[in-house]
C-alpha cells in the first residue's frame, strides 16, 4: 500500500516537472519568435531598433511565472491572471523599472489584502477571505499603466531611460505618469487595508470632516493617509532602485531620486481623490443589526450608479490626462519635481 501511494507521488511531481518544462519551452518558442519578428520589422522599416532576445524572454517568462504563483495562492482568479499577465508582459516590455514598481505594487497590496483579516472582517462585511482580485479589478488597476506603456514604447520604443526632460521631454512625462498612476493605487490600497486595523479612532468623511462608521465610504484617518503616503514612496522608490540598477550613465544626467518624493506625494493623492469620490458618488448603507457598513442596507450617502472599481477606474484616468498631457502642451504641473530637478543642475538647459 505505501509503494503505491510513493509511487502515486512520484507519477504526480514527474508529471509536473515535465509540464514546467513543456512550459519553459513554449516560452523560449514565443520569445525566441517575437524577438525574430523585431528583427524583421527593424530591417524592414529601418527606423525601428530590435528588442534583444534576453528581454523577450523576460518579459514573457517572469510575469508568468509570477501570476502563476499568485493563482496558485489564490491572489488571482483566472481572470484575474490573464489580465496580470498581460499588464506585467506589456510593462516589462517597456521599460524595466515600470515592472520593478508594478511588482512592488502587486506584492505589498497582495500581502496587505490577507493582513489582519480577522479584523477586517469585523467593519467590512464584504471582505473577501484571501483579497482574490478578478480581471475587473486588475483592468481597473492596470489598464492606464498598460496604456501609458504602450505610448512610451511608441515614443523613446523599449528601454530603460532617466527622467530627463531637458533630453526627453515627452517620454519623462510618460514615465511620470506610469509612476504616477501605481503610486496612486498603492496608496489607496495601503490607506484601505491599514487604516481601518491600526486606526484608534472613528474615521472622518473627507468632505464634512464629521465621524462615520468605520467602512465607510469616504471615510479617513491619519494612519491611512501616513499609510497611502508610505504605499507610494515604497512605489517610487522601487522605481528609483531599478533606474540606477538598469539605467546607463546616471552620473551625466539629472538626478532620480525626487522619484521617490513623487511617488509619495502620488500615493496621497490617490487616496484622498479616492475617498473625495467615495463620500460624494459612492453608496454607502448602514446595516443597523449588525453594526456593519453594507452596500444593500440603509442609504448614509452617495448613489448606488458607483462601486470600488469604478471609483479606482476615475482616479487613475483623471491622473492619466492630468500628467499626460503636460507630455505635449509642456505645462509642468509637479513643480516641486521640475524645481528640484533645476537646483541640483543648474547649467541643464
Amino acid at each position: 500500500m505505501n509503494m503505491q501511494f510513493e509511487d502515486g507521488i512520484f507519477i504526480k511531481d514527474y508529471i509536473r516537472m515535465m509540464a514546467y518544462m513543456i512550459v519553459l519551452c513554449f516560452t523560449l518558442a514565443i520569445s525566441l519568435s517575437f524577438w525574430v519578428l523585431s528583427i524583421t520589422a527593424s530591417t524592414y522599416y529601418g527606423t525601428l531598433q530590435p528588442v534583444s532576445p534576453w528581454r523577450w524572454l523576460f518579459s514573457v517568462l517572469i510575469p508568468l511565472f509570477i501570476t502563476f504563483r499568485a493563482f496558485k495562492r489564490r491572489n488571482l482568479d483566472h481572470g484575474g491572471a490573464i489580465g496580470a499577465m498581460l499588464v506585467g508582459f506589456v510593462l516589462s516590455m517597456a521599460n524595466m523599472s515600470f515592472f520593478g514598481a508594478l511588482l512592488t505594487f502587486f506584492v505589498t497590496s497582495s500581502k496587505l489584502t490577507k493582513w489582519k483579516g480577522d479584523i477586517k472582517k469585523q467593519t467590512d462585511s464584504d471582505y473577501k477571505e484571501g483579497g482574490q482580485r478578478n480581471w475587473l479589478q486588475v483592468f481597473c488597476n492596470g489598464g492606464v499603466p498598460t496604456e501609458l506603456a504602450l505610448l512610451y514604447m511608441i515614443e523613446a520604443g523599449p528601454g530603460e531611460i532617466p527622467v530627463d526632460f531637458g533630453k526627453q521631454y515627452s517620454a519623462s512625462w510618460m514615465c511620470l505618469s506610469l509612476l504616477g498612476a501605481l503610486a496612486c493605487s498603492t496608496g489607496d490600497t495601503w490607506a484601505s487595508e491599514v487604516g481601518p486595523v491600526l486606526s484608534r479612532r472613528k474615521p472622518r468623511l473627507i468632505t464634512t470632516w464629521k465621524d462615520v462608521p468605520a467602512g465607510t465610504n469616504g471615510g479617513v484617518t491619519p494612519v491611512g493617509l501616513v499609510a497611502s503616503v508610505l504605499g507610494g514612496g515604497t512605489v517610487g522608490t522601487a522605481y528609483y532602485f531599478m533606474q540606477l540598477l538598469l539605467v546607463k550613465d546616471l552620473n551625466f544626467t539629472v538626478p532620480q531620486w525626487p522619484l521617490i518624493l513623487y511617488g509619495a506625494i502620488a500615493g496621497l493623492f490617490g487616496s484622498l481623490l479616492d475617498s473625495f469620490l467615495g463620500a460624494t458618488m459612492q453608496y454607502s448603507g448602514y446595516d443597523e443589526s449588525i453594526g456593519k457598513v453594507h452596500c444593500s442596507c440603509l442609504g448614509l450617502l452617495g448613489y448606488s450608479g458607483l462601486g470600488t472599481e469604478s471609483c479606482d477606474f476615475i482616479v487613475f484616468h483623471v491622473h492619466f490626462f492630468f500628467l499626460f498631457n503636460q507630455a505635449y502642451c509642456k505645462l509642468p504641473v509637479s513643480l516641486f519635481l521640475h524645481i528640484i530637478i533645476r537646483f541640483e543642475n543648474p547649467l541643464q538647459s
